[in-house]
């Protein structure tokens, strides 16, 4: 029952959001602290989830030695899946041509900030995004919610356990405590999410206006169409080839991506979507391991994005570019789109880093800006839907997925979904 509670009160604070924020916008502009509130106590969840989460699939199971072979498939597919939805993105680049004819103009500030979005440098090379992996302080690492490189540390600890034996043991039964109560910790976290979604939306709402929608419509319209076109097959062939019903796997995990809609940020999801995904029947190890490592380098929705955004942003100051000058962005792009999920506006600052280095204007992504968080609401989702898939695949193919538990939970599901209706008639 909690679960349907919780989505209902989540689509509730969705449609008091918009109500809010279009009647009295500036009564909710200052609601914005709500979302930030909800969000930071969602933040201070996560490291230690993580951390004890990780080591204990890896530790607890005997698995160390597997993870190597797990980390080598799971970047694999996290390389091909990105690279299908950056040609997903510039297909519908080309095909709606979303800059052509576009007659907003654009503000000094808004200007300036995208200028100064293209000096922030992401990473100068290959060897640069190695090195970021590897963390100088775990410690500095989790304050400032680096997932990769609490990963790398939670591998090196698992390892280390795994090697000292029967003594490290009082450590392990310590971490399975702390999961534990993370996971529980996470529920009372939950509690908050209508306040903090309805904060979000309404100051969104508030702040932009309704009217901003039609201004930007074929953006929008773009940006979600492509979206709903890789989930829909992309996503979807690799369920079917796994042998994973998608509409299961998303009816399971709608709370955690209405939170990722609401709020437009994949680390409030992340804990719940964690939790779904491992009563779902994927091994503890495998959800510790690729959820995290996904939201650094597979990144769908975003990777759709940038595509599509550095076609509107040369289209919309007349420059029609080549199939070969979009292949080099699409190849720039699957480069610097890796391991800055921690940046703020990341998506904007990838783009306007990537214009910048082909002598292209940022104008695109000044304008841009006025519609950044409802563009970042779809793909945010994207990213989380495409990285709970990612953990089915990777447990399928490592032959370590639970059927058994999956249909369990599934029908558990379905059968709360049920009573609900029965119990609302």
């Amino acid at each position: 029952m909690k679960s349907s509670k919780l989505t209902l009160a989540i689509f509730i604070a969705l449609i008091l959001g918009v109500v809010v924020g279009w009647a009295a916008p500036e009564f909710s502009q200052k609601l914005h602290p709500l979302a930030t509130i909800f969000l930071n106590m969602v933040k201070m969840i996560i490291a230690p989830l993580l951390f004890a989460t990780l080591v204990v699939g890896i530790a607890g199971h005997g698995d160390a030695k597997s993870i190597g072979k797990v980390g080598v498939k799971t970047l694999i597919y996290f390389e091909i899946v990105t690279t299908l939805a950056l040609i997903i993105g510039l297909l519908v680049g080309n095909f709606f041509k979303p800059g052509v004819g576009f007659g907003i103009n654009v503000s000094p500030t808004a200007l300036h900030t995208a200028t100064h979005m293209a000096s922030v440098k992401v990473h100068g090379s290959l060897t640069d995004l190695i090195v970021d992996v590897f963390p100088t302080s775990v410690i500095q690492s989790m304050a400032e919610g680096n997932l990769l490189q609490i990963v790398v540390f939670s591998i090196f600890f698992a390892l280390a356990i795994c090697a000292v034996g029967q003594k490290a043991k009082p450590v392990l039964d310590i971490l399975s405590s702390v999961s534990e109560i993370m996971f529980k910790f996470t529920e009372y976290v939950m509690f908050f999410a209508p306040i903090g979604i309805f904060g979000a939306i309404a100051s969104t709402i508030g702040e932009n206006g309704i009217g901003i929608l039609s201004s930007y419509a074929k953006v929008i319209f773009s940006l979600y169409f492509a979206l709903i076109l890789f989930v829909t097959i992309v996503l979807f062939l690799a369920c079917k080839i796994v042998g994973i019903s998608f509409k299961s796997l998303l009816f399971t995990i709608k709370d955690p991506a209405l939170l990722a809609f609401s709020t437009a940020s994949s680390e409030a999801a992340l804990p719940k979507a964690m939790e779904i995904m491992e009563n779902f029947g994927v091994p503890k190890n495998i959800v510790g391991f690729v959820m995290p490592t996904g939201y650094t380098f597979n990144l769908d929705g975003s990777t759709l994005y940038l595509a599509l955004g550095a076609l509107f942003a040369t289209q919309i100051v007349g420059i029609n570019l080549s199939f070969e000058q979009q292949i080099m962005i699409m190849l720039a792009l699957m480069l610097t789109s890796k391991g800055v999920a921690a940046v703020p506006r990341v998506s904007l600052v990838v783009l306007a880093g990537t214009l910048a280095s082909f002598n292209m204007p940022v104008i695109g992504v000044a304008i841009l800006l006025g519609i950044d968080q409802i563009l970042d609401m779809g793909r945010t989702t994207v990213n989380l839907i495409g990285n709970c898939v990612a953990t089915v695949v990777i447990a399928r193919w490592e032959n370590e997925f639970d059927y058994a538990k999956m249909n369990k939970f599934v029908r558990k599901e379905q059968g709360i979904r049920e009573l609900t209706v029965k119990g609302e008639a």
